[in-house]
């Protein structure tokens, strides 16, 4: 996705329902002038982004975000670590638990977010025709 390679996602595993993403922090990212603390929404970007990630390789299609839940419990100071998991598939949602981590081992922030499944037809909740367009 274009967003993600703009922020520096790496989605480095994605199978079975679950999925790793990893994020080297730059300055850019910072919400902090002259230190790198991660802004609150690159956190969260991650976990979306490992999340969908875990729920596609359920469902080879696109499955856009309906809601996302974050608990920030450590700035994010170092670079990132995302692990995700689909905890329940529904018929037409899903639901995945994100842990991140630093590469420091510091727990940095839990998500647990909804993804639509189904809805659009053939090509996913979005409608699109070619499952590539997913991964």
């Amino acid at each position: 996705m274009p967003y993600t390679d703009l922020l520096g996602v790496d989605v480095v595993e994605a199978a079975e329902g679950a999925a790793v993403a990893e994020l080297p922090l730059r300055e850019e990212h910072s919400s902090v002038p002259g230190r790198t603390v991660a802004h609150g929404g690159v956190t969260y970007a991650l976990a979306d982004t490992v999340g969908g990630a875990a729920v596609i390789s359920l469902h080879r299609k696109p499955t856009p975000t309906v809601d996302m839940r974050m608990d920030y419990l450590a700035p994010a100071t170092a670079d990132l670590r995302a692990e995700a998991e689909v905890v329940r598939d529904g018929g037409s949602v899903a639901t995945a638990r994100v842990r991140i981590e630093d590469v420091e081992g510091t727990h940095v922030a839990d998500a647990r977010g909804t993804f639509k499944t189904g809805g659009g037809g053939d090509g996913g909740a979005w409608g699109s025709a070619d499952p590539e367009d997913a991964v």
